[in-house]
């Protein structure tokens, strides 16, 4: 079959969509990653979708490092975001043709090099993939997060903040759920937290992360667009539902 990569700007996003949520375009996750897209597509991110005829087969979303929505310091890279190809789609080496589209334009723009943020828990890209096509981990940020990077030459590597103590004290009381309108995902999530969290009877505030900035500089984690912060201590940087933060808050302490 045909396959054909399409890259996303404003004027086709709504013809071809940004691959998740493409089929519920009525929900409010959808509404949420429209409108983040409106105001990030001109900060130069970039998507690029697979398409086998009409179907989406895999995508990656990238952005330059100083836009980034990943709490990395990375100016002069081009930042991954994201990056999924499935079902059918898999074992077709769409993944590597992706990717090296990317590292092409980095390039091509005299940029020092791709970076991507990876975890070895869920939710975001395990490193495999990455290493095998001649990335290296340059470093690490707590719970599981590593930045790997592909360099062009000598330029200086980026790194991950320090600050992460700071930011969990930012509110040190209650429940803090951080979100952005950059996975469309998010929105069940949150709302699935805010109902488990009244059921509990249970202090909360939510905390819009609205630039790259704010989840660079804000965010409790790494991933920079999500995070559960419960008495000032991280309790997940992916997003979950109100099931889990329940099992999360009656384990007992080891």
């Amino acid at each position: 079959m045909e396959n054909v990569i399409h890259t996303i700007d404003a004027s086709n996003v709504d013809r071809y969509g940004f691959f998740c949520y493409k089929s519920k375009p009525k929900t409010a996750g959808y509404r949420q990653k429209r409108e983040w897209l409106e105001n990030t597509l001109h900060e130069g991110l970039r998507i690029k979708i697979i398409h086998e005829g009409n179907r989406s087969a895999g995508f990656i979303e990238y952005a330059p490092g100083e836009y980034a929505w990943r709490a990395v310091q990375a100016a002069g890279y081009l930042v991954i975001h994201c990056m999924w190809v499935v079902g059918s789609g898999k074992g077709k080496g769409y993944g590597w043709r992706l990717l090296d589209l990317v590292l092409s334009e980095a390039e091509s723009m005299g940029m020092f090099g791709v970076a991507v943020v990876s975890s070895s828990s869920t939710w975001l890209a395990r490193k495999g993939f990455f290493i095998h096509h001649g990335f290296e981990v340059v470093d690490q940020a707590p719970p599981s997060f590593e930045l790997l990077v592909k360099r062009f030459g000598q330029g200086p590597l980026p790194s991950f903040p320090t600050d992460w103590e700071n930011r969990l004290k930012r509110y040190p009381q209650g429940l803090v759920v951080y979100y952005s309108g950059q996975c469309p995902y998010h929105a069940m999530f949150v709302s699935s937290l805010v109902n488990a969290a009244k059921q509990l009877s249970l202090p909360f505030q939510l905390v819009e992360l609205r630039t790259g900035w704010e989840a660079r500089s804000l965010s409790p984690s790494a991933y920079g667009v999500f995070g559960v912060v419960h008495n000032g201590q991280l309790i997940s940087y992916r997003p979950i539902g109100g099931k889990t933060l329940r099992q999360i808050l009656e384990k007992p302490d080891e």
